[in-house]
């Protein structure tokens, strides 16, 4: 390719990156200034769409910035072009990696303040998600006290003794499933089960969110089926004691498991004038912050 052909190709992409650097502060922020009336008509709606590609997808574009840069080194294009890229490639790479703010402020500045306003932006569709989980538990648990043979509905007769081992009164140690042997052993799978729990209630949104609601139903039901058979059979106290405590923190994370998958759909139905790879990448953002 000749250097003209390739220099109309991505100048457009070029254009924005030193947009981008003038409009953002030294921590790749953008700047609190807005820009003049007379600069947003002077771009066209092609350099605009350029702009807000750049910024949904800022690690993919510095790829490829800094792929331009090695291409016109490796085909020994003018040192004019070569030197315009260079600056753009450090200067990028300044800005979004050289003036950070310590990550460790930014966990705490995240769970202090921006989770908590995540999660009020978001009260529709938690809501929306608590309800897929517990209403079917809550149904599950009540239906077995008056139908105890539908736990076979969820679970393999297997299983059910399984369960009704651990929380059993006279059982060695709670919670602890027979074919486990150690006390870590039996954290971790509690730990893996979890997160597991989280992770399909969150990539099931990719299936257009039928995974994420599938996931959180059938879970809900699960969950309901164990606590309504050992609520039934009288393991109230060694069952419910047990769980109490960290319950709390399980079906919690699930809840918010779920509106993580059931926001992406939207990008996939509906990315507007966005490739349905840029509009997921927003939307996820919402899902998992920078």
């Amino acid at each position: 390719m000749k250097e003209l052909q390739f220099v109309a190709r991505r100048e457009l992409a070029w254009a924005a990156w030193e947009r981008w650097l003038r409009t953002t502060t030294a921590t790749g922020k953008r700047r609190k200034t807005k820009p003049s009336k007379a600069a947003d008509s002077a771009l066209t709606e092609t350099e605009a769409q350029a702009d807000r590609d750049l910024r949904e997808n800022l690690p993919h574009a510095f790829r490829a910035l800094s792929h331009d840069l090695a291409l016109a080194r490796d085909r020994q294009y003018s040192s004019l072009l070569q030197d315009r890229l260079r600056v753009l490639v450090l200067a990028t790479h300044q800005r979004i990696y050289g003036a950070r703010k310590k990550e460790g402020l930014a966990i705490f500045r995240f769970v202090l303040q921006g989770f908590p306003a995540l999660v009020r932006r978001e009260r529709r569709v938690i809501a929306l998600a608590a309800a897929l989980l517990l209403v079917p538990l809550l149904a599950m648990l009540i239906a077995l006290q008056f139908y105890p043979d539908s736990v076979y509905l969820m679970m393999s007769p297997d299983s059910v003794t399984d369960v009704e081992n651990m929380y059993a009164p006279t059982a060695k140690r709670l919670g602890q499933a027979h074919a486990v042997s150690g006390e870590w052993k039996m954290w971790g799978l509690y730990i893996a089960n979890n997160i597991g729990l989280d992770f399909q209630c969150f990539a099931g949104g990719l299936a257009f969110g039928v995974g994420s609601v599938f996931f959180l139903i059938y879970n809900g039901l699960f969950i309901g089926a164990i606590a309504g058979h050992l609520t039934q059979i009288g393991y109230i106290e060694t069952f419910w004691s047990f769980v109490a405590g960290p319950s709390a923190f399980e079906l919690t994370g699930a809840v918010l498991s779920g509106p993580a998958g059931l926001n992406l759909p939207q990008a996939l139905i509906a990315p507007g004038l966005r490739t349905r790879r840029a509009a997921l990448g927003a939307h996820a953002k919402s899902a998992i912050p920078p």
